[in-house]
């Protein structure tokens, strides 16, 4: 059975409480109609983001729940597809993201996709790589914007959250409540202009239990690598958190020494930044599938 929902069933902060748009079973398909961040405001390059009613920004499409997930629970979220539209927008905005300080003019970019490239202002073709921004479940208590990132998920801007990913989350709340928004056709790791390529469309996940307690969440694996995510209004403690949290997976999944699982990491890991430009930053830290598997370790199926 494969459930759909359309982009009206949509909300603006995670939280405990809200009413499900629907209820799907472990293991069924859900598949998310999503907005652009803007919410379709933006549909031109006249269209500036001195416009725009910002209360409709970010919105994610759901909440969804999911029979049998209960609090501390791992709940494991398998990308099976990011179908993205035709059009791109980005813009920058004096004051805002990592350049803001040199960005004096308002400016709308319109991208078109050509083939399984974008097309910037008729000169660049931009390889797509589309991805999820905002992907998370509900917090055990309180309310959490859409565009923060967390221990809930929310808005991790990661780019390795695409097709073939699966993302670990761990449950806080009875049906755990998922929303899916913020889609990008193109982004680069940084986010650094506040915006990638914003584009509506669709993604098909499968929600699955694993049996992996402790698991330091959010997690993420594809075919070739596993990564540990962490976010923080510091970025140097998002990086420290990132790169501790590998170091927990590394001796308690893998039962590899500390001494061993941190010369590891320095020879072989890849510690990234996804972005810098929300109030919490969020940072990652990638370990190679090959060296698990010459470790005899394999995620569970």
């Amino acid at each position: 059975m494969t459930t759909r929902l359309g982009r009206d069933k949509l909300f603006y902060a995670f939280q405990p409480g809200l009413k499900p748009a629907a209820r799907i079973q472990l293991g069924e398909e859900i598949i998310f109609e999503t907005h652009d961040c803007f919410q379709g405001q933006i549909k031109t390059d006249k269209d500036l983001v001195a416009t725009l009613d910002w209360d409709r920004t970010n919105p994610a499409t759901g909440p969804v729940y999911i029979e049998g997930a209960q609090p501390g629970h791992i709940l494991r979220l398998e990308v099976l597809d990011v179908e993205v539209e035709d059009h791109s927008v980005m813009v920058t905005i004096p004051g805002e993201g990592a350049l803001g300080d040199r960005i004096t003019d308002m400016e709308t970019t319109i991208l078109h996709r050509e083939g399984d490239e974008l097309v910037f202002k008729d000169r660049v073709r931009i390889p797509m790589g589309p991805m999820i921004g905002v992907i998370g479940i509900a917090p055990a208590k309180g309310s959490i914007s859409n565009g923060m990132p967390g221990y809930h998920g929310g808005n991790l801007d990661c780019t390795l959250i695409g097709k073939g990913s699966r993302l670990y989350l761990t449950v806080q709340v009875e049906g755990g409540l998922l929303g899916v928004g913020d889609l990008h056709a193109a982004m680069g790791d940084g986010e650094i202009v506040v915006v990638g390529a914003e584009v509506p469309g669709v993604v098909h996940l499968k929600p699955e239990l694993v049996d992996m307690p402790a698991l330091p969440t959010p997690f993420l694996e594809n075919d070739e690598l596993v990564a540990t995510i962490h976010s923080d209004p510091d970025l140097d403690i998002a990086v420290d958190g990132a790169i501790h949290n590998m170091s927990e997976f590394l001796t308690r999944f893998v039962k590899l020494s500390v001494n061993d699982a941190s010369m590891l990491m320095s020879a072989a890991g890849s510690l990234k930044i996804c972005q810098v430009v929300d109030p919490a930053k969020t940072a990652r830290f990638e370990f190679p599938k090959r060296i698990l598997s010459q470790l005899g370790y394999s995620m569970p199926e």
